[in-house]
């Protein structure tokens, strides 16, 4: 069973086949650097920054079906009402956990 969801893509692509790989590799080269640099945010407890990676990579992570909304809510909400400042972290590590697991899964995939 696949961590990711390539329905939305294949939607958005029309069925070209490189097209869908550019999508792929795009989210391959720019999520993982988001997600660390949110999570650097988040461990300096700049929740302004946090906010900026967060919502940027929202709409990727739907694009891919990675179901992780929840966890971005609870970092939006933290970062912009101060709510959530104990669960922002662990939202995070299963942000992180996901998008390295749908990483590999997309790699071996795509044979990137």
């Amino acid at each position: 069973m696949s961590s990711y969801d390539l329905k939305d893509v294949e939607e958005m692509a029309g069925g070209d086949q490189e097209f869908m790989l550019v999508v792929v590799q795009t989210f391959l080269e720019e999520i993982p650097p988001d997600v660390a640099a949110m999570n650097e945010a988040i461990d300096n407890g700049n929740a302004n920054l946090a906010y900026s990676f967060a919502h940027k990579m929202k709409p990727n992570l739907k694009l891919f079906g990675l179901e992780l909304m929840p966890e971005i809510t609870i970092i939006e909400q933290w970062s912009k009402q101060g709510k959530n400042q104990d669960d922002a972290p662990k939202a995070a590590k299963i942000i992180t956990a996901k998008v390295e697991q749908v990483c590999v899964e997309l790699k071996e995939d795509f044979n990137l």
